[in-house]
């Protein structure tokens, strides 16, 4: 059994009064931290892509009358972008353009030269594009609904759990050495390296490089 609280390090951060007075609002806010972090975690352990999500990922959107490019994913700074959303999904009061630029940072080691505000506005545009963050009126702020955070989540583990690790594997036709633990999805990783090497086989795509000439 899992046990979900929510504990406050900055009284501040809660933008309401923090006299007695208003213990049952901070009580409330609370709980609504920890009911958003829990659907946040259910949204995450069950991606969904919707039909024609990757099809229509790459091509251009539209912001009111600003037109912003699409999503790369084989782009590893895209693949950062939408991980750090998916870590900020659970935050109480959204984030702001310069708190996801801090988190892309943190996950990834990149200074504010190599990943400054500007890129992180950006990317913002182009996935708040898609629809996968929201930007309620006027704020600033920026919110990851439910089921986007489902389809990032699926995105990223589609892209970085299942196609790279498949192709990788494709290219060997015989499996190394066995690992000591040998899990279930070993087992799945294995299975499909070896029927696809029969089903690229089929369809006349080689795995190895060609010999020089």
């Amino acid at each position: 059994m899992l046990r979900f609280e929510a504990i406050v390090h900055n009284t501040k951060e809660l933008n309401c009064r923090r006299g007695i007075d208003m213990f049952g609002e901070i009580v409330n806010r609370l709980a609504g931290m920890a009911q958003r972090l829990c659907t946040a975690l259910d949204c995450v352990d069950i991606g969904f892509l919707p039909d024609h999500t990757l099809d229509e990922l790459p091509t251009a959107s539209q912001i009111g009358a600003t037109r912003v490019g699409g999503i790369d994913l084989n782009r590893a700074r895209m693949r950062n972008a939408l991980a750090a959303v998916l870590a900020l999904a659970a935050a109480p009061n959204g984030f702001t353009v310069t708190g996801f630029a801090d988190q892309v940072r943190v996950m990834t080691g990149q200074n504010t030269t190599e990943y400054s505000t500007r890129h992180a506005s950006y990317d913002l545009r182009k996935i708040r594009g898609k629809h996968l963050v929201d930007k309620p009126g006027r704020t600033r702020r920026y919110h990851v609904p439910p089921e986007a955070a489902s389809t990032v989540a699926a995105l990223l583990t589609l892209r970085d759990q299942v196609i790279a690790p498949i192709i990788a594997g494709v290219h060997s036709p015989r499996l190394g050495r066995k690992p000591v633990a040998w899990t279930p999805v070993d087992r799945d990783y294995e299975t499909l390296r070896v029927d696809l090497q029969t089903l690229f086989t089929h369809l006349g795509i080689t795995t190895t490089r060609p010999a020089a000439a």
